[in-house]
């Protein structure tokens, strides 16, 4: 959750008198209201709508939602000469996209700059991730010459003086990172890289090393700055054009005239940005049975439009208008929360069910708490991971897999369902190198598979199982066996271990797990060509079993 604070007087110059009716209108929409003063309004924003965290578009969001504002809508210019930025194939290893603006006619002054450099860091630190996915760049058009080129090279080669440098010397970019406060605090960005991402403009001049810092010759905005240059750089171009996108809601309101940039991409040409709305059918049935109320098209059609969603009716199907710089609509799911809120919360009617029914604990359940309760008296730590991963970290521990069930339209860079959970728990030791050892995890969750028997329904065979890591300079076999054992001897469970040959662990040093007759899972070493992949410095055991036994 994000605090933000923005200026009273202009805030209401604005919305008009903040009142305690306006601050309980604020809060209905979903910010509630952190502090009131004669100078300052603090709200906080969820992580949700990051598109909320200026002055200008929050106070555009609460216009929407007191219906005093309509849907927002840009004017963006065409591509002018040289407005262009090429993408050489030398960022691909290390920061492969960007996506840019110009906007012109501003007027900066020092409360401006800072509404600008606020949401800036903030974009930074929530969907940027602490700049790992998005690093934004906004500079002076003044002091650039056009086009763009967006390259990399040898840390030794880059040479520039970064804003706000201590001493006003020239660095390399490895001294940047090693002397420089922000570089300091970012290196960790970079310094598995061979080369390092660069902006320059059509002299060679440096404009900024992302996701580190800024050149301070062409890298800061003044109160003299009219016209700017924005780009937003990283690994997801779907992340980087809603940040871009947010900027351009902000810069719009401010009373910019926008005008877009053509990318050329080795993997593909882009004019960016791209404001259009998206468009997302759904069916106001499927909203009245989510959240239990009655709903017109009409009423639909207002209550999106108080959250700044336009509604659209085509031959009887109803399409949501979603706005560019919103990042958190992606189902329809997601529109009955937003009309939840616009229809307000304190207007639904609790209903006491006409069944009566007895509360228990779900038996699975049951069994997966007293697991986790186990171990975690023997001094393990639970984690939880995500379902999605990267095909190239699974490949890490099981090369030769090809059945990946892969995600369509995936918005993150993770777009395939995982096929254990050992590969999760290793890549968290591999995170967590720097941190005191020993270190001793377990997991419990749902595994995919494709379904060869075809008796699901999806194709998709799911299984809920629980995977143990253990990470010491002398931890071994006998260590984790004590652990398994103690855990059956609780559940009061009989197993028995038998030999195997498994690439993913030492021959000699792993079996197969064996309860009524049938392998629910494997125990061993990892093999050091795993542990390589991994970049992991110590011995590991782990083991990985199928949960499904507990139900027999």
């Amino acid at each position: 959750m994000t605090i933000l604070t923005v200026n009273r007087k202009e805030f209401e110059k604005k919305i008009g008198k903040v009142t305690k009716e306006i601050e309980e209108k604020i809060t209905n929409m979903g910010t509630p209201i952190e502090e009131v003063t004669s100078t300052e309004v603090s709200v906080e924003v969820f992580p949700n709508r990051p598109d909320l965290l200026s002055l200008q578009n929050f106070a555009l969001a609460v216009n929407q939602f007191n219906g005093k504002s309509d849907l927002a809508k840009f004017n963006i210019q065409k591509p002018e000469k040289d407005y262009l930025v090429k993408v050489e194939k030398s960022v691909k290893n290390v920061r492969p996209h960007t996506v840019c603006a110009i906007v012109k006619n501003l007027k900066f002054d020092n409360e401006k700059i800072k509404e600008i450099i606020d949401l800036q860091e903030k974009l930074h630190n929530s969907i940027g991730r602490n700049r790992k996915k998005v690093a934004i760049g906004i500079y002076p058009l003044e002091k650039i010459k056009l086009p763009i080129t967006f390259s990399a090279k040898e840390p030794g080669d880059i040479n520039f003086l970064p804003l706000d440098s201590p001493d006003r010397k020239e660095m390399n970019g490895k001294q940047i990172l090693k002397n420089h406060p922000t570089g300091k605090e970012y290196a960790h960005l970079l310094e598995n890289s061979e080369v390092f991402p660069i902006f320059t403009d059509a002299d060679g001049k440096i404009l900024s090393m992302p996701p580190i810092i800024n050149s301070e010759e062409t890298g800061r905005i003044t109160e003299k700055t009219k016209d700017i240059f924005i780009e937003c750089s990283g690994h997801n171009l779907h992340y980087l054009n809603k940040c871009l996108n947010i900027i351009i809601l902000t810069l719009s309101e401010m009373g910019g005239k926008i005008y877009s940039m053509d990318i050329k991409d080795p993997s593909g040409n882009l004019v960016t940005p791209d404001m259009t709305f998206s468009e997302m059918p759904f069916e106001i049935k499927n909203l009245e049975k989510t959240l239990g109320i009655e709903l017109t098209e009409k009423q639909t059609r207002n209550f999106l439009a108080k959250m700044g969603i336009g509604y659209d009716n085509r031959k009887g199907k109803s399409i949501a208008l979603i706005p560019s710089y919103r990042a958190d609509v992606l189902h329809w799911i997601d529109l009955a929360e937003d009309i939840a809120i616009a229809y307000g919360y304190e207007n639904f009617e609790p209903e006491i069910p006409e069944i009566s029914t007895i509360g228990g604990e779900d038996p699975h359940g049951k069994n997966k708490r007293i697991i986790s309760e186990i171990l975690a008296g023997l001094g393990l730590l639970e984690t939880s991971s995500f379902h999605l991963v990267l095909k190239k970290d699974v490949k890490k521990m099981h090369f030769d897999y090809k059945e990946f069930i892969d995600i369509e339209d995936s918005k993150t860079d993770r777009d395939t369902l995982r096929i254990d959970l050992l590969t999760n728990l290793l890549q968290i030791f591999s995170e967590n190198s720097n941190a005191s050892y020993p270190q001793k995890i377990f997991e419990m969750g749902r595994v995919f598979a494709l379904d060869s028997s075809k008796e699901t329904e999806t194709g998709i065979k799911e299984t809920e199982r629980l995977a143990i890591a253990l990470a010491n300079e002398e931890v071994n076999f006998t260590e984790l066996k004590q652990i398994l054992d103690y855990l059956f001897k609780m559940l009061n469970k009989e197993y028995s271990i038998e030999d195997v040959e498994d690439n993913n662990y030492i021959n000699g040093r792993s079996g197969k797990i064996i309860v009524d007759k049938k392998t629910i899972g494997l125990i061993g070493e990892i093999a050091p060509r795993v542990l390589k992949n991994w970049k992991i410095k110590m011995p590991v055991v782990a083991l990985e079993i199928d949960l499904g036994f507990l139900s027999n």
